[in-house]
């Protein structure tokens, strides 16, 4: 009986051990390994293959998103106000100047992030995949399309815009959170991705600086 239990406890002993010795994986950062200087990150952004993930500009958060009944339905969502549509005015000001070349603009299909798209870049391409599915937020599946554009390579010669929401990216990316307006910038490897930069909204002018240098 003694040896019956001595196996019983080895064995369980084997089952446990593996999954106990492993250790829980860093969190991912959304943080830039280094801080590119601004005329560098100009010229990379010149010369094009990335992608410039924004989050929407500021927004009324008196308002929320329950009652809508379609995309459409600006009326029952938390929508821009006066200030978030000035900065993303001024950003898309900055943006024609310095030339930063952009092809595609992908928007979440919900009407605060259409509307930025529009004042950034003059059009929007509405995309269920940039906010994520349906399914639960945790479900990591929720957000493998997104994972999927981000690290998908971008010709040279032009890059590519995604307007959607902080927290698809923070799923995706890592923290912290980006600030409403703030736009990260964004190297797809194939297989992943990798965060180079980011911009508040009110620092497109520190690239505008480093162009007149």
């Amino acid at each position: 009986m003694n040896r019956i239990r001595f196996v019983f406890a080895l064995a369980a002993l084997l089952l446990w051990a593996p999954a106990e010795s492993q250790t829980a994986e860093p969190q991912r950062s959304s943080l830039p390994s280094r801080e590119l200087a601004p005329a560098q990150l100009l010229a990379e952004l010149r010369k094009g293959g990335y992608i410039l993930y924004f989050r929407h500009v500021a927004t009324d958060f008196n308002q929320n998103d329950e009652r809508m009944k379609s995309f459409e339905d600006c009326t029952n969502q938390r929508n821009l106000i006066d200030r978030g549509r000035a900065d993303a005015r001024a950003a898309a000001a900055t943006i024609r100047h310095l030339g930063i070349p952009v092809e595609r603009v992908l928007a979440s299909p919900f009407c605060r992030t259409v509307e930025t798209a529009q004042l950034l870049f003059g059009r929007a391409e509405k995309m269920q995949e940039v906010r994520g599915g349906p399914s639960a937020p945790a479900d990591a599946e929720r957000y493998a399309a997104l994972r999927r554009i981000l690290a998908t390579p971008i010709s040279s010669g032009a890059n590519l815009a995604v307007v959607s929401h902080g927290n698809p990216f923070y799923s995706v990316a890592g923290p912290p959170f980006l600030a409403e307006g703030e736009a990260a910038v964004i190297r797809p490897l194939g297989a992943d991705f990798q965060v180079i930069a980011r911009i508040p909204v009110d620092r497109w002018d520190a690239l505008a600086s480093a162009a007149r240098n």
